[in-house]
């Protein structure tokens, strides 16, 4: 499974980033999230992390232009199995993700496709925190000191993200509805292993679920 190109589209709370982390993991696959990236350059400063800010705060998505640059620079000369998570988000990044990958000859294996219902997506958001410093991500309603708790894989301070508010994530939800659902259409004609997931259940009983259907 190491050589697999694999794909997670799913709504923003649907629980993609932990999924894909524990597929990476289990797969032995590059895990490349560009929300995590995004977020690094936001928190250096680097010019495309101060474009991508303003679209970010506001619960848009960031211009193909920046997210291409962007996915390009990480895929460029990468050999192995990958899990592309975050990207891509409309048809025309798509598109332009499938002319890359066509030049380099690499194939998408898979698209895991999560749907998951809003008012879930809403009460799982309200409760998430992620590690400032290694972005592990948890629910507070498990953490035994709430806010306080130290992130279990390295000590670090876990926060609420500014995108995790409840209004933010709302208005990411109808702009995935618009914009992302599409891409999944295109790859209904591109890609054979087309992997249909329900967000709604436990993380164990999805990530068992996804992982049967990769073999």
């Amino acid at each position: 499974m190491a050589g697999k190109h694999i794909i997670i589209l799913g709504p923003p709370g649907s629980g993609k980033g932990t999924q894909a982390v524990r597929i990476a993991e289990q797969l032995s696959l590059r895990h490349l999230s560009t929300g995590d990236l995004l977020r690094e350059a936001v928190t250096s400063g680097k010019e495309l992390g101060l474009k991508a800010k303003a679209f970010m705060d506001r619960g848009l998505l960031v211009p193909d232009e920046l997210m291409l640059g962007l996915v390009q620079e990480q895929l460029g000369g990468e050999e192995g199995g990958w899990i592309l998570d975050g990207f891509p988000r409309t048809l025309p990044q798509a598109e332009a993700l499938s002319a890359m990958l066509d030049k380099s000859g690499v194939i998408v294996d898979h698209i895991l496709a999560i749907s998951v219902d809003p008012q879930v997506v809403v009460k799982r958001v309200s409760g998430r925190r992620v590690c400032e410093s290694c972005k592990a991500v948890y629910n507070i309603e498990t953490l035994e000191n709430g806010e306080d708790t130290p992130c279990e894989k390295c000590g670090g301070k876990l926060i609420k993200r500014a995108d995790d508010e409840e209004a933010t994530i709302l208005r990411r939800f109808e702009v995935y509805k618009d914009q992302t659902e599409p891409v999944l259409d295109y790859y209904k004609s591109r890609v054979d292993g087309i992997v249909a997931v329900d967000g709604s259940r436990r993380i164990d009983e999805i990530t068992a679920e996804i992982i049967r259907a990769l073999k």
